[in-house]
């Protein structure tokens, strides 16, 4: 079902999707994926709340598994965010940069405890953010039980990285502007459910 409020006849109704659509092999899709999300580490998380609200947070990757597809996060147990996952395993990944290239990760989100996942994963900058307690357990450290980490196992993918080099991405948009053709910026890709199971397999 599609929301639709105007009849193009054989003209593309959403032309900039049209021209910049790009279905290469899954292993371009993927290494190019990577490759943006490791130039942006950082992202808002959306997770679902109790009252039926969405919330975002800025959260900044810590690993990949699955062949890259599937992302780690630390977590303080104790935050919001783990009380919505608990309830909720849906989640969204959003990574951006000011280029204007973009991520959207859906998929489901687990809360994983497990210490030797947590120290191979453990990064001491975290103390600054979990925070010492003074108490001898509740340190920041790896084996502070609020140290956690969110597994989010992607179910699809949607993003979109630049094409051409500022200076030509800027001529494509004055041209479009001009002559009212869509530019060709960007090259939108989406991976599948089960393109995503390949990838985590291959």
């Amino acid at each position: 079902m599609s929301y639709s409020n105007t009849d193009t006849g054989n003209k593309e109704a959403d032309p900039y999707t049209a021209k910049n659509k790009e279905e290469p092999s899954l292993k371009e899709k993927v290494a190019d994926l990577l490759a943006f999300v490791d130039r942006c580490k950082f992202c808002m998380m959306t997770t679902a709340t109790d009252d039926g609200l969405l919330a975002s947070r800025c959260m900044a990757l810590a690993a990949k598994e699955g062949n890259g597809v599937d992302m780690i996060f630390h977590t303080n147990t104790e935050s919001g965010k783990t009380n919505d996952l608990q309830a909720h395993h849906e989640i969204n990944l959003g990574f951006l940069n000011n280029s204007g290239e973009w991520a959207s990760i859906s998929g489901t989100a687990s809360i994983e405890t497990d210490r030797e996942k947590v120290h191979k994963y453990y990064s001491p900058a975290l103390k600054a953010w979990i925070g010492d307690l003074g108490d001898g357990k509740h340190d920041g450290g790896p084996d502070d039980p609020r140290v956690a980490l969110i597994k989010v196992k992607a179910k699809t993918i949607q993003y979109a990285t630049s094409r051409a080099t500022p200076v030509g991405s800027t001529f494509e948009l004055v041209k479009g502007m001009v002559t009212g053709e869509a530019p060709s910026v960007n090259k939108l890709r989406h991976l599948s459910e089960e393109e995503l199971q390949q990838a985590r397999s291959s």
